[in-house]
């Protein structure tokens, strides 16, 4: 007996995982603006586009686990590679002189100087692992031998 995608069941933890998402880590990064974080530094042109981007890939890696039912299948330990995806997507999108880890360890100067002109590149990354972690998930649910149901 194969995996079975359940549609609404599917929309529903897609949509539960890309707000989740984008709120855990758009509001402490300030990226979505709110009255309990502040942002020394302001938001730059890609941090929406890629809060966007790691927020569905995200969504859709946890439907690809909630939103399918029915069968089992072997499976390596369930979403290594895609919270660490989400965790350099939080550093690539955050205030590089309000990550007090990064200040400690390269200094406020450090922080703009090093670490901000390399959050372009941790955004790529962030990206890549979670387009990899879905990628696997997906043929994972292919060997289940994935099908539709509508019921």
């Amino acid at each position: 007996m194969g995996a079975t995608i359940r549609p609404a069941r599917f929309a529903a933890a897609f949509v539960v995982g890309a707000l989740a998402t984008a709120l855990l880590i758009g509001v402490p990064t300030d990226v979505i603006p709110n009255d309990l974080f502040g942002r020394m530094t302001p938001v730059r042109a890609y941090d929406v586009p890629v809060l966007v981007v790691i927020s569905v890939l995200s969504g859709l890696l946890v439907a690809s686990h909630w939103g399918v039912g029915g069968g089992s299948c072997p499976v390596r330990p369930a979403g290594t590679t895609g919270a660490l995806g989400a965790a350099v997507g939080w550093l690539a999108i955050g205030c590089p002189v309000c990550n007090k880890l990064i200040v400690l360890a390269l200094g406020s100067s450090g922080a703009l100087t090093w670490f901000a002109p390399a959050q372009p590149w941790l955004a790529a990354l962030s990206v890549v692992l979670l387009a990899a972690a879905l990628a696997w998930r997906v043929r994972i649910l292919a060997v289940a031998g994935l099908r539709l149901s509508l019921s």
